[in-house]
C-alpha cells in the first residue's frame, strides 16, 4: 500500500507536467510556433482543469490526444464538440489514460473544410416520421414534423445521415434506434445495454433502460461517464456521419488521421491504442502520404509534416506518467484493447 502512495505521488498531474521543461520542448518542437503553443498549453490546461477525472490520467496520454486534435486544427472546447479527451481506467497499463474522440461537429468540420462536400448532416428521426423504405431502391422514406416543439415531446426512434458531393453524389444512411444500441452495446467498452452483474461493486451496471429512468443509486453516476451514456443521440450522430464518411465518402489526409485515430489512446510511437473497439477498420494511410497520426504531428492546419519530436529517455523516465495498481478513479470507466469485431448492417443507399 504504501508503494502504491508513493508511486501515485510520483506520478505528476497534467497541470505540473505541461509545464516542466521536456514537455514544454515538446509542445514548441512540434507546432513551431511559441505562440500557438502557448495558446495550445492554455486551452488544453483549461480543458483538463474542469475534469477532475482527466486530471488523474498520465499526462503522456493526455499531451499525445491533444496534439492529435492539434494536429486535425480542432478545439478542445467542449462547448464546441469537435473532440474530446475521455478518461478511461486501461487494465492492461494499471492507470486511467485519455482517449482521443472526434465529436460529430469534428467530422462535421473536417469534410467542409476538405472543400469536396457541398453538404453534410446527421440527426434524430422521431416516432412518425420515418415511413419506411422505398419498394425499389429501398432508401428511406422520411416525412419530418414542422413542429419543432412537438417534435422535441416525441421519442427518438432512428436515425439519419446524408451528404451530397460537389460532384453531385449523394447518399444516405438511416439507422433504428434499437440498431444503434446494438452497435454501441457491442462496440463500446463502457456501454451495456443489459444489466451488469458482479462482485466487484465497481463493475456492476444497471440497463441502459434504468439508467435513462434514472433508477440507479446517485453516487454510482461516475460509472456511466461514457458518452454513449451521457449523450446517446450526439455519439449516434457521430457513429452515423463516421459510417458515411468512411464507406462513401471522400476521405481527406484529415479526415483518415481522424478516421485512424478516433477512440484511441496515442502512444508515442503514434500508434492507435483502441480501448473502445473501433466501428470499422482502423484507416490506414499509403505509403508516402504524409500525416501519419503521431503524438508530435505537425501538419498542424495543413501547415506541412515536421519532423515528430521526441522525448530523451530521461525525459521519458520523468514525465511517463507512473501508472500502478491501486484501482480505479471515480469517473474513469472501464476498457481493454479488443480485436475489433466485424460490422453490423449499414442500411445505407
Amino acid at each position: 500500500m504504501r508503494a502504491n502512495n508513493s508511486l501515485q505521488n510520483r506520478r505528476p498531474r497534467f497541470s505540473v507536467a505541461i509545464q516542466t521543461p521536456a514537455y514544454q520542448r515538446l509542445v514548441n518542437d512540434t507546432l513551431g510556433d511559441p505562440d500557438r503553443a502557448r495558446r495550445f498549453v492554455a486551452a488544453i490546461t483549461s480543458a483538463v482543469s474542469v475534469n477532475p477525472a482527466l486530471q488523474e490520467c498520465d499526462a503522456g496520454t493526455v499531451l499525445s490526444a491533444a496534439l492529435q486534435g492539434e494536429a486535425l486544427n480542432l478545439s478542445p472546447s467542449p462547448q464546441l464538440g469537435q473532440y474530446y479527451l475521455v478518461p478511461y481506467w486501461d487494465k492492461k497499463r494499471g492507470c486511467s489514460v485519455a482517449q482521443f474522440q472526434v465529436g460529430y461537429k469534428g467530422y462535421i468540420q473536417l469534410a467542409e473544410r476538405s472543400g469536396q462536400y457541398l453538404d453534410i448532416d446527421a440527426f434524430p428521426v422521431v416516432e412518425g416520421e420515418y415511413k419506411g423504405r422505398d419498394r425499389y431502391t429501398r432508401r428511406p422514406v422520411l416525412e419530418f414534423l414542422e413542429d419543432d416543439g412537438e417534435r422535441e415531446n416525441r421519442p427518438v426512434v432512428g436515425y439519419y445521415a446524408y451528404f451530397e458531393l460537389t460532384n453531385g453524389f449523394r447518399k444516405v444512411l438511416y439507422w433504428s434506434k434499437s440498431q444503434m444500441l446494438s452497435h454501441a452495446d457491442r462496440y463500446s467498452q463502457a456501454f451495456h445495454l443489459d444489466s451488469v452483474e458482479s462482485a466487484d461493486p465497481n463493475k456492476s451496471r444497471v440497463s441502459f433502460a434504468d439508467f435513462e429512468a434514472g433508477n440507479f443509486p446517485k453516487e454510482d453516476a461516475w460509472k456511466y461517464s461514457s458518452f454513449w451514456y451521457k449523450d446517446f443521440d450526439a455519439m449516434a450522430g457521430k457513429t452515423m456521419l463516421r459510417q458515411l464518411i468512411s464507406k462513401w465518402g471522400i476521405t481527406s489526409i484529415d479526415i483518415q488521421k481522424a478516421l485512424a485515430s478516433d477512440g484511441a489512446v496515442i502512444s508515442r510511437d503514434g500508434t492507435p491504442d483502441y480501448l473502445d473497439t473501433p466501428d470499422d477498420e482502423p484507416v490506414t494511410l499509403q505509403e508516402g502520404e504524409k500525416g501519419v497520426p503521431t503524438e508530435a504531428d505537425a501538419s498542424v492546419g495543413g501547415g506541412g509534416a515536421r519532423e515528430r519530436a521526441e522525448l530523451s529517455p530521461q525525459a521519458e523516465a520523468e514525465l511517463s506518467g507512473l501508472c500502478d495498481d491501486e484501482g480505479p478513479v471515480a469517473g474513469v470507466g472501464y476498457a481493454d484493447a479488443e480485436e475489433s469485431p466485424e460490422e453490423l448492417p449499414d442500411g445505407a443507399f
